[in-house]
């Protein structure tokens, strides 16, 4: 592997474990909840996370250049939850954008079984044909859309191996109650969790991130069930001692409590 690649990955993936913080959400949503301003909400969890996942337009609007941590940067786009079909996607960012903008990787979605399918598949095969003679980390997106019960683990570990094929150093999925673990022994490069819909307790969100963590998977790219959590600060320091640590459930929530009382 190419030094500068080596780097870049290292550094969004210390020890080979991460955790990256979405707040590219507003790309097709507009402003969620919590999100409306997106600088504000990362602040105080920036100590916990060992990268940041955005758009360029929010990069440049929001995030503070000195001392930043790693940007994965969302370069797909071209569709919002209003429109006809959240997968025809289009890349959106050039190349010397993504160069000019420092990004540590870029970050691309691919639907999978869609009507789309195809045209996402080529947005994926042209960003690591660009991406990969500046030593630029290419992570795909395994976006379902509206189509929900595709989150099975057949289903996913066919997303996850035909972007590994077509070059994506990294892969982000969502975790599946069953045969996970084939998910991940099924696709040669590191997967990372995604979060989904937001979860209805603290509980259940660090009992999935545990159960990815023990079955392969190299960390999480979580934003819902962190900055829309009642408690962002004390979910993000327990989900960091899971990755980062190894913690186990128990002392994930023992953190959360104890965190989740202080100013």
């Amino acid at each position: 592997m190419d030094w500068g690649m080596k780097n870049r990955l290292s550094r969004l993936m210390p020890n080979g474990k991460c955790f990256f913080m979405p707040i590219d959400h507003g790309y097709f949503q507009g402003p969620t909840r919590n999100l409306e301003k997106p600088g504000e909400t990362l602040q105080p969890l920036l100590p916990y996370v060992d990268a940041i996942f955005c758009t360029r337009g929010v990069l440049r609007a929001a995030i503070e250049p000195v001392n930043s941590k790693p940007i994965v940067l969302r370069v797909s786009g071209g569709t919002s939850m209003v429109g006809k079909d959240l997968a025809n996607e289009e890349l959106t960012t050039s190349l010397e954008e993504i160069i000019r903008l420092n990004a540590s990787a870029v970050g691309v979605s691919v639907f999978i079984g869609s009507e789309y399918e195809k045209e996402t598949l080529r947005n994926l095969a042209t960003l690591v044909n660009q991406c990969e003679g500046y030593g630029i980390p290419v992570m795909a997106v395994t976006a379902v859309g509206r189509e929900m019960e595709k989150r099975e683990s057949r289903y996913l570990a066919l997303c996850c191996r035909i972007a590994a094929e077509l070059g994506a150093k990294v892969v982000k999925t969502y975790w599946c109650e069953e045969h996970f673990d084939k998910v991940v022994n099924g696709c040669p490069v590191p997967i990372i969790m995604a979060g989904g819909p937001k979860c209805e307790t603290e509980l259940e969100v660090l009992e999935f991130v545990h159960d990815g963590i023990q079955k392969g998977a190299v960390g999480i790219n979580l934003g819902r069930n962190v900055w829309q959590s009642p408690q962002p600060v004390a979910m993000a320091k327990a989900l960091r001692a899971i990755i980062h640590e190894n913690a186990s459930v128990k002392l994930a929530q023992e953190i959360y409590t104890e965190t989740k009382g202080k100013k």
